[in-house]
C-alpha cells in the first residue's frame, strides 16, 4: 500500500475532519503515514496522533526556520521522547535561507546539535533544505550525519546532487511538485535516481498534485505522483507502490519494531 512518508496531519487545515481522513486512508490505498514536527508545539502533537492512531508514525524536530527560539530544554524534551516506540526519526531539520525569520548562524547550529542528537537516538533524520545546497551538503559531510541515514525531503536540487546523497545512502522524498508543468528538474531527478531510493511523500496540506495543486493535500492524493513515477521510469504504478513502500520501511527501520 501506499506509505506516505511526510505529513502535517496536525495542522489548522484538517481540525474539521482529521479524524475521519486518517482512519479513511487505509480505503483509499494508504497503509501507513508519518506525521512531522516542525517546532516544539508540532512535535508534540505529532507524537500525539501517534499515540493514537496505528496507522501513524512520529517524527520530532525543529524546523530551521522556527530555531530562532529553540532552548536546550527543547533539545531534553526531543532526546527524552525520541525513544518512543512510535518515534521513527528526528525531523524536519536543517537549512532554510528562503525565509528570513533565523539568520543561517542561528540555523546551522541548531542543525549540528539535532543531527548530534539523532546520532545519539540512532534514529533517521528528515532533511529540510531550501535555497541552501552547498551548506547543507558541508553540514551532512563534516558531521558524517549520513551515518543514521535519513531522507531529503521535497527534493528540490539538482539531479547530480541527488545522486550524491543517494551514493551516501540517503532516500529522495518526491511529491506533488513532480505533476507541475514546471516540476521539470525533479522530473530529472527521480529519471536519474534509482527506484529504490526514491520515497512518497505529500507534506500535506501544502503542495496538492495536479490536478489539485492550491488546493488542500492529503495523502489520498499520492496516486498521482505514483503515476508520473510509474511514467518516467516506465514501470506500473504497482511497482511504484510496493517498491517506495518497501523503502521507506528501510528509511523509518519499521520492520526492526515489529
Amino acid at each position: 500500500m501506499i506509505f506516505d512518508t511526510h505529513t502535517h496531519y496536525d495542522d489548522e487545515a484538517f481540525d474539521g475532519d482529521r479524524g475521519e481522513l486518517i482512519t479513511g486512508l487505509f480505503q483509499k490505498g494508504v497503509g501507513t503515514v508519518v506525521t512531522v514536527g516542525a517546532d516544539m508545539a508540532t512535535s508534540r502533537a505529532a507524537l500525539e496522533l501517534a499515540g493514537r492512531y496505528e496507522n501513524v508514525y512520529a517524527a520530532i524536530g525543529v524546523h530551521p526556520s522556527e530555531t530562532h527560539g529553540m532552548t536546550e530544554q527543547d533539545l531534553t524534551w526531543l532526546r527524552a521522547h525520541a525513544a518512543d516506540q512510535k518515534v521513527v526519526a528526528v525531523g524536519e531539520i536543517g537549512l532554510d535561507y528562503h525565509w528570513k525569520d533565523t539568520e543561517p548562524p542561528v540555523q546551522k547550529q541548531w542543525f549540528e546539535k539535532q543531527i548530534a542528537l539523532a546520532k545519539e537516538v540512532d534514529l533517521p533524520v528528515i532533511y529540510h533544505s531550501r535555497e541552501a545546497a552547498e551548506d547543507t551538503m558541508k553540514i551532512i559531510c563534516e558531521t558524517k550525519a549520513y551515518e543514521c541515514g535519513g531522507v531529503i525531503h521535497c527534493y528540490s536540487y539538482a539531479r547530480e546532487m541527488a545522486l550524491e546523497y543517494v551514493k551516501m545512502g540517503y532516500f529522495i522524498g518526491v511529491g506533488g511538485v513532480v505533476t507541475f508543468k514546471n516540476g521539470r528538474k525533479l522530473k530529472e531527478t527521480v529519471e536519474a535516481v534509482p527506484i529504490e531510493h526514491i520515497v512518497l511523500e505529500t507534506d500535506c496540506p501544502y503542495l496538492s498534485p495536479e490536478p489539485y495543486r492550491g488546493k488542500r493535500n492529503d495523502s489520498s492524493k499520492l496516486g498521482y505522483v505514483v503515476d508520473e513515477i510509474a511514467r518516467i521510469k516506465g514501470i506500473t504504478a504497482e511497482e511504484v507502490i510496493d517498491i517506495t513502500e518497501q523503502n521507506a520501511r528501510r528509511l523509518y527501520r519499521l520492520d526492526k519494531r515489529s
